[in-house]
């Protein structure tokens, strides 16, 4: 039997009105410490984002999920951040925040795969 890997992973959420916390899931990050993985997947669908809201900034919000993709690969010329060890990515990434974007609780798993549960992880909560 191969060996399972523990992983870690949150869903990213769009919230576009914070003090109403409706919010839609748009991406997943998944961090797996043995397989030195932090991996990031998003999908803006701008008419489900319509539905709930059509004052929010599609582009601005795009933005936002971009500069998180780029701390998540370790893109230290986009933020400092990026510069951290992948595990204090995973949590900065991760907190708490009242902003646009939010991730929800961090939820465990074991893998094979760390890029396959988050494709998988992915198109379960996101497509």
């Amino acid at each position: 039997m191969p060996d399972k890997y523990l992983f870690e992973y949150a869903v990213i959420r769009i919230v576009p009105k914070v003090e109403r916390e409706e919010f839609l899931n748009v991406g997943v990050i998944l961090y797996c410490a043995k397989q030195k993985f932090l991996g990031l997947l998003y999908h803006l669908d701008k008419e489900r984002i319509k539905a709930i809201s059509d004052e929010l900034n599609c582009v601005e919000a795009k933005e936002y999920l971009d500069a998180f993709e780029q701390v998540c690969v370790g893109n230290a010329a986009a933020s400092p951040i990026a510069k951290l060890p992948i595990a204090e990515r995973f949590r900065w990434l991760t907190a708490t925040r009242s902003t646009i974007i939010q991730t929800s609780k961090v939820h465990p798993g074991l893998c094979d795969d760390a890029q396959e549960m988050l494709s998988r992880i992915y198109t379960q909560q996101v497509l």
